[in-house]
């Protein structure tokens, strides 16, 4: 999805905010889905939430939106390794991600519940928010892309880190 220049810059500036600190590089040693790394995943639901909404002319909170988005998979752990201490991922993630990320940013209603509910309807944890129910949709739809296709739905400046 192409968006103006304005919207560029100022998708690329928001991002670039979050993921430049450590403490979210780090996500970037987890792979996701497929061969795709947590980072870049986050980074390409931001992406999709954020064109969804310029495309469709859905009003939003830009900033909580793509915050919440670049946070929702900040779980830090190897999903794909067994524990028998942590519950199955899909349930555990969203909730240990929401305290991962309130240790390092204060964090808006609207990103919590961006945060805690982007399993949904799996975790039967409605979207208060119209910024979490996009983000959902963008997250299941970049899942099933990154898993069967390989690849990720990255903007260009995002794969040139």
């Amino acid at each position: 999805m192409s968006l103006a220049k304005n919207d560029r810059i100022y998708f690329r500036k928001k991002v670039m905010e979050i993921i430049d600190l450590p403490e979210i590089r780090i996500i970037d040693q987890f792979v996701q889905h497929g061969n795709v790394t947590c980072l870049d995943h986050c980074i390409a639901v931001s992406y999709l939430s954020f064109c969804l909404c310029k495309k469709l002319r859905i009003k939003v909170d830009f900033e909580s939106l793509i915050r919440g988005a670049l946070l929702h998979d900040y779980f830090l752990y190897d999903w794909h390794i067994k524990d028998k201490n942590r519950p199955l991922h899909a349930f555990y993630h969203p909730k240990c991600a929401y305290k991962n990320a309130r240790k390092v940013f204060d964090l808006t209603e609207i990103e919590k519940d961006i945060i805690l509910k982007h399993m949904w309807p799996l975790t039967l944890s409605v979207p208060s928010y119209k910024e979490a129910f996009i983000v959902c949709i963008a997250d299941k739809i970049c899942s099933v892309v990154e898993t069967f296709h390989g690849h990720y739905l990255l903007p260009r400046f995002a794969r040139e880190r």
